[in-house]
């Protein structure tokens, strides 16, 4: 599942466009141990994942039984098709997504 999250939150951490997986279906082809945690102050709780050698955004992938992988860390070829928005009010006015 692929979806595009429009809080400022995500925008600035360098992608808004995430693709869903089962973390069970998740697996690393190379490059973990280059993997660089934020882990935000509460009440925000989502830790943002990015690689330490480029600082590529990387989303989360390791917390939870869902994992949220950015969109802009897979290679080319991967064929990505939004199934929903969020937080769409935040978004900037220059990009809204059409109904």
């Amino acid at each position: 599942m692929v979806g595009v999250c429009h809080c400022s939150r995500c925008r600035k951490a360098g992608s808004s466009v995430y693709a869903y997986v089962r973390a069970e279906a998740f697996f690393w082809v190379a490059g973990r141990d280059l993997v660089a945690r934020y882990a935000p102050t509460p009440p925000l709780r989502f830790n943002r994942c990015f690689c330490a050698r480029c600082g590529t955004a990387l989303g989360d992938p390791f917390s939870g039984r869902v994992l949220a992988i950015a969109a802009s860390c897979l290679d080319d070829g991967v064929r990505l098709t939004p199934d929903f928005h969020e937080y769409v009010a935040d978004s900037p006015s220059w990009r809204r997504p059409e109904a």
